[in-house]
């Protein structure tokens, strides 16, 4: 079933980064899968529990879907580390690199709790670390190998975060910035063959979102009704790799929804709905550009 695409999903141990990775074994794709976790244990849900799910696992998962996965035990927050993992794509791979999802993120276990910024520890400023600076590296990387062979696509995991109040500032941050990544990344591919865009998830069904279901019922119960399995996410990406608008909509920030249903992807059958009504729009594409 193999499709002679490579992809990198990075922080995809468990959550949204191991399903997207999944998803593109199913779309028979080689994947090669970052993380830090080696075994159970590194990672906790918003109750304490150990979170299940390493990135040997997620290679396993895309292999057993038709793909071909590769585990790489990665850090993104260490900058050798990540050239490392683009050093052993482009050996192995022979430079050839067509999708990286930008994934990883730091998830501070204060994240979801209804606190004033300042009332949570600061280190849940370290998803600009592990989130936003970490995904500048590795589509640095990811860019240079792509350029080289003209072809290639970029895609930053967003959500409505970027623009509505999600979570707090330091989640509100790294979203916004990933889409302004996407969009000025996509300014400086113009007439290289590579694309970036960025891709406004709906609610996920993760681990943790499982757990956040439970503790704030409330507030996760109407959403997770309709919320969205990540491999739908790899079905999008691969869609909009393959789409002709592609160099026309770079650049561009995604609801994934939306964009899913012009390009005739669902998810298990189901089309998912948008939250644009109630959560907001997503950037427009802003055409000045200044030197």
């Amino acid at each position: 079933m193999a499709n002679g695409k490579v992809a990198l999903v990075t922080g995809a141990s468990r959550g949204a980064g191991a399903g997207i990775a999944r998803g593109f074994g199913e779309l028979g794709y080689t994947v090669y899968v970052t993380g830090r976790t080696v075994a159970p244990g590194d990672a906790k849900g918003w109750d304490g529990t150990v979170l299940p799910g390493t990135v040997a696992q997620t290679a396993a998962d895309v292999t057993e879907r038709g793909g071909k996965g590769i585990a790489v035990m990665c850090d993104h927050s260490d900058d050798a580390q990540v050239a490392r993992v683009f050093e052993q794509i482009a050996a192995e791979q022979n430079g050839q690199l067509d999708v990286l999802v930008n994934n990883a993120a730091y998830m501070h276990p204060q994240l979801i709790e209804q606190k004033k910024f300042w009332e949570k520890e600061l280190a849940a400023m370290g998803i600009l670390d592990v989130g936003l600076r970490s995904a500048y590296v590795a589509s640095w990387h990811a860019a240079k190998m792509m350029v080289a062979r003209g072809s290639g696509l970029i895609a930053m995991g967003s959500s409505f975060g970027g623009t509505c109040y999600m979570h707090g500032p330091a989640y509100g941050a790294q979203k916004a910035g990933l889409d302004k990544f996407a969009h000025d990344m996509g300014h400086d591919f113009q007439g290289t063959g590579v694309r970036c865009f960025s891709i406004w998830m709906g609610p996920l069904i993760t681990e943790r979102s499982m757990i956040a279901r439970t503790q704030h019922p409330e507030q996760y119960e109407g959403f997770l009704e309709s919320a969205e399995n990540p491999e739908f996410t790899a079905h999008i990406i691969d869609a909009l790799a393959r789409d002709p608008r592609g160099a026309e909509l770079s650049g561009s920030t995604l609801i994934g929804a939306e964009i899913a249903k012009e390009l005739g992807v669902t998810d298990r059958g189901k089309e998912r709905p948008s939250y644009r009504e109630m959560l907001g729009n997503p950037p427009a594409k802003n055409p000045a550009a200044v030197y």
